[in-house]
Order: C-alpha cells, then structure tokens, then sequence
C-alpha cells in the first residue's frame, strides 16, 4: 500500500513544452505532489523512468521518436525485470475514441484522460491511480473497447484462455468485463463485496493481467463479450 504521508511523485512524458510547463505549474501546486521530471518522447521517457522511478507517470501517447504505446511496455517490462514497483502510468490522448489507448492499457497503463481534461480531474486521477485504482477520461469505458473491437475482424470467441478460471470466476470476469462494479457483480451473484473482490483478485492473478482495466480489454481482445 503506498505511504499516506509520503508526497507523490509525478513525471510527464509529452512533446509539448508548453503542455509540460502547465502540467508542471500544476503539479508544484498541490503540497502532496511532486513533480519529479519530465521528457519529450518516449524514448526519454523510458530513461526517466528507469533513473528515477516515479510513482505516476503521465503519458502522451502521440510523440516523436517513441509513442506512448511502445513507453509504457517497456517500462512495465523494465520494472518487472529489475524487481522494482512499476510506475502507475496514466495514458494522456487527444480524443476520446483513441485506438491507441486501447494498446496502452494492454501494455499496463491505469487508465488514460483526455489532455483537455479539468484540472482538478487530472490532479483527482494522479491520487487515484497511485492508491492502486484505474481511471478513464469521463464518457463510458464499454464504448471505448466496442468502438475498438468494431475495428478489428471479427471472430469466434476465445474462451478456451478462462480454462484456468473456476466457474464463479468466470462470472466475476464477464460482469466486471461488462464493467459493473463490485457493488452491482455481489448483487447479481447473491454474494458479499468481500467474495468478489477476492474472486476478481484470483482472475487477475490467473490471467496475468494488472488492472481492471486490462481485464475489459482483455475480454473486448478475446471477443468474450459478444457482438
């Protein structure tokens, strides 16, 4: 669990000086926060990462040199190799419909937001992440996945990856698929918060997978999901 009295360290992967000036001015404001670098493409990027080892990193996913895609797998599997926390990284787009952020998410990212998003949302993503939850740019995260499975051909689902899920995991992994929340998945199962965290835990441990938000790409991927 991380620190509660420990400031937040924050760094900033984007190719726009005036983009990291303001974030930057941003950071520096909030007594928690620390802003503890930043660098212009992804390559950079993956550097400060690995030197300093921030708890946040935002992330661009449109740069020169390296994207944002290609940053964030590298650091995920830069932290993995060396035993080190991986960096909490929030993917920054553009727009909202970004095939990209879809390819950030299964790379590792914890969320992604829209770079026009209000101040105090982003300050409110930076926390949120690094006290271990996903976040998303405001709108539905089910329409962002369905608009990106719509781009890819179809195919039969691939149900032979959840072998390794009990049959009550499975349930747990298609309704927090779907994107209902602990609350909804306890009441349509009959069962305790408690059981489906502990369930949606195991899931995540079986299928190697982070986040929440990896798991609904994970399963718009696998085209579990239906049409």
């Amino acid at each position: 669990m991380p620190d509660a009295g420990a400031l937040i360290s924050v760094a900033l992967v984007d190719d726009q000086p005036l983009f990291r000036a303001g974030i930057r001015m941003l950071i520096e404001s909030q007594a928690d926060l620390e802003f503890f670098g930043e660098a212009g493409d992804g390559e950079q990027g993956v550097v400060l990462a690995s030197e300093l080892r921030p708890d946040v990193i935002l992330m661009d996913l449109r740069m020169p040199v390296m994207d944002g895609v290609e940053a964030t797998r590298r650091i995920v599997e830069q932290a993995a190799a060396a035993g080190t926390d991986t960096p909490k990284i929030i993917a920054l787009t553009t727009f909202n419909r970004d095939q990209a952020v879809v390819q950030a998410v299964q790379a590792g990212a914890s969320g992604y937001l829209l770079k026009s998003a209000e101040p105090e949302f982003l300050l409110a993503a930076i926390r949120t992440v690094h006290s271990g939850y996903s976040v998303i740019a405001p709108g539905s995260i089910r329409s962002l996945f369905e608009h990106a499975a719509r781009n890819t051909p179809p195919a039969d689902p691939d149900l032979s990856v959840l072998e390794v899920l009990s049959v009550r995991e499975r349930d747990v992994f298609l309704l927090a698929a779907k994107g209902l929340s602990n609350g909804e998945i306890a009441e349509g199962l009959f069962v305790s918060e408690a059981t489906v965290k502990t369930h949606l835990r195991s899931v995540l441990d079986k299928l190697e997978l982070r986040t929440r938000l990896q798991l609904v790409a994970f399963a718009y991927e696998r085209h579990l999901l239906g049409n």
